[in-house]
């Protein structure tokens, strides 16, 4: 008996002298996903990415999640990257970016401007976030992430670097979020890992969400080129309506990247292919809500058996809208620079407007050139319209002394002008049908210049220093009337005004004197709509009036 009760406290001391040492002499461990080397990496050196261990490896925390409400209850970092290209922040709250500043872009073309931000500081939780669905893994969006890098400062200058962020639920699910940084490149590889640790299979739909500010002086900027969602789904470029959000919400179909565009940005977010090039079956599902837009790419995952590893890769791009910067890529993403009903004629414009400038590096100049390229396209139209001004011009008398014989019947007024036009086959029309032709080139040049950020802050000289802003030669520190800040005086659209006024009065009237002062009136009606115009746009309508008067003044003389 007193063997037994001997043997019996040995056992109880034991258990408790283990259990006493494991408890205030044992550091807890690490979790294998965070490996030793990787620890005491240099965090200026690229790091690689190791195959995942295994499920049986990872071991839940005390302080995981573990339900709905239940979050991490500790600080979070947010670590910083720099590249040639950009300066990212990804908070461990979410693995979601926090900030992304561009290095070759500025907010304004001042001297003293920040860094274009494409996060709004309105948008305080972050954009690319990522959740389930179905709420598998409760709370996912909001959890604590452990990033696996000891600074919170690294760079990548050359090569690339990826980062993981890791979640241990307390079921554990292991989840992680790699970010693969690249030097040269505005593209961002992210892949989404879970390794299910539990006793039940996860299966529940994957959604990875890009959001956008939408307020009221974003609806101002959107009335000239759109700002919203959008994405490229079964080979076709959709925008959608901000307002349209809560007629339909949902889009289904072969998602090649959904996203959100500013008028010269885009954020957005691409599913890698799979192996046999195929764009998986995914919906775009989108809310709007206080201001902010959020564009969600859902996919539905595979189901994870217990012990099983299921992973999902994405690209992000975060960048300018330039189609040279798009072409380097071996994507659809380049289908973002879209102009709209006009896209066919204005991108090959857009492409003859950078060739240009490779050769002249002034985009005022190229913008110059485009414009004599495309009257010397239209010279025939352009030639046959001044033949039939010239005609009017010559039976002009006629028609005057008919107006005025039968000013008191305006039936037979009408006929005998017609009878005029048949006798000395001259044909009114004639003139304005070239004009009619030119029509679809002036709007996409318009959808172009607008939209191009090769015209961002781009100068030309003197005090047209943004030709994607409007012209003013002064700033005043008061409104006026009809003129959008900055105010000051719209000197090169004063001269396209005054260019318009020339050309009026070298083009013959029909003898209408209704019609005459209505024509008179055009140029200070075009002058007043072009006043908060990119000074782009302006100038290319001011060269092409200066083309038109001289085309028509040779063709006068030719005539005479």
């Amino acid at each position: 008996m007193d063997e037994q009760k001997r043997l019996l406290l040995a056992v109880v001391l034991s258990v408790v002298v283990l259990v006493g040492y494991q408890t205030f002499f044992v550091k807890p461990p690490v979790p294998n996903n965070l490996p030793e080397q990787v620890q005491n990496q240099n965090v200026d050196q690229p790091q690689v990415q190791e195959k995942s261990p295994n499920v049986s490896d990872y071991k839940a925390e005390s302080s995981v999640l573990s339900q709905k409400g239940d979050l991490p209850q500790k600080k979070y970092r947010i670590i910083s990257v720099s590249t040639p290209l950009y300066d990212i922040a990804i908070a461990e709250d979410g693995a979601v970016v926090r900030s992304f500043k561009l290095k070759n872009f500025k907010e304004t073309n001042k001297k003293d401007s920040p860094l274009k931000q494409l996060v709004p500081e309105q948008l305080v939780s972050g954009i690319l976030s990522f959740d389930l669905e179905g709420q598998s893994i409760p709370g996912l969006k909001d959890a604590v992430y452990t990033a696996t890098i000891d600074a919170d400062k690294t760079s990548v200058f050359e090569g690339e670097k990826t980062i993981e962020f890791v979640l241990v639920t307390s079921k554990g699910i292991v989840v992680k979020k790699i970010f693969t940084f690249k030097a040269d490149s505005y593209m961002i590889d992210c892949d989404i890992i879970f390794q299910n640790g539990s006793s039940m299979p996860l299966n529940d739909s994957l959604a990875i969400s890009t959001a956008g500010l939408y307020d009221e002086e974003t609806k101002k900027k959107s009335r000239f080129a759109f700002v919203g969602p959008m994405a490229f789904i079964d080979d076709k470029y959709t925008t959608i309506k901000p307002k349209k959000i809560k007629d339909q919400n949902t889009y289904n179909g072969k998602i090649d990247w959904i996203g959100f565009t500013e008028q010269y940005f885009i954020t957005a977010v691409m599913p890698k292919k799979t192996d046999n090039g195929k764009i998986i079956d995914a919906r775009m599902k989108l809310s709007y809500e206080n201001d902010r837009i959020d564009n969600s790419y859902i996919q539905k995952m595979d189901r994870l058996d217990p012990g099983k590893q299921g992973s999902y890769s994405f690209i992000f791009y975060m960048g300018p809208k330039s189609l040279k910067v798009l072409s380097k890529y071996d994507s659809s993403l380049k289908n973002a620079i879209n102009f709209g009903f006009f896209n066919i004629i204005a991108k090959p414009l857009l492409i003859v407007m950078n060739t240009i400038h490779r050769v002249i590096p002034n985009y005022g100049v190229a913008i110059i050139l485009l414009t004599i390229f495309i009257k010397l396209l239209f010279w025939p139209l352009g030639t046959k319209s001044y033949k039939s001004m010239n005609e009017m011009k010559k039976v002009q008398p006629l028609m005057t002394e008919l107006r005025e014989k039968y000013k008191n019947d305006k039936q037979r007024m009408n006929k005998e002008v017609m009878g005029l036009y048949k006798t000395y086959k001259v044909n009114p029309a004639s003139g304005c049908l070239p004009m009619l032709v030119q029509m679809p080139i002036f709007f996409a040049l318009y959808r172009m210049l607008y939209q191009a950020i090769e015209l961002r802050h781009a100068p030309f000289f003197g005090w047209i220093s943004d030709l994607s802003a409007p012209d003013r030669l002064f700033h005043f520190n008061f409104s006026i009337p009809m003129m959008q800040e900055p105010y000051g005086i719209p000197m090169l659209t004063l001269l396209m005004g005054a260019s318009f006024l020339l050309q009026q009065k070298m083009t013959p009237t029909t003898g209408d004197p209704m019609q005459a002062k209505m024509m008179m009136l055009m140029p200070i009606f075009m002058t007043v709509i072009f006043i908060n115009f990119p000074a782009g746009l302006v100038l290319y309508m001011f060269v092409n009036n200066i083309i038109s008067m001289g085309q028509q003044y040779y063709i006068q003389k030719k005539l005479s």
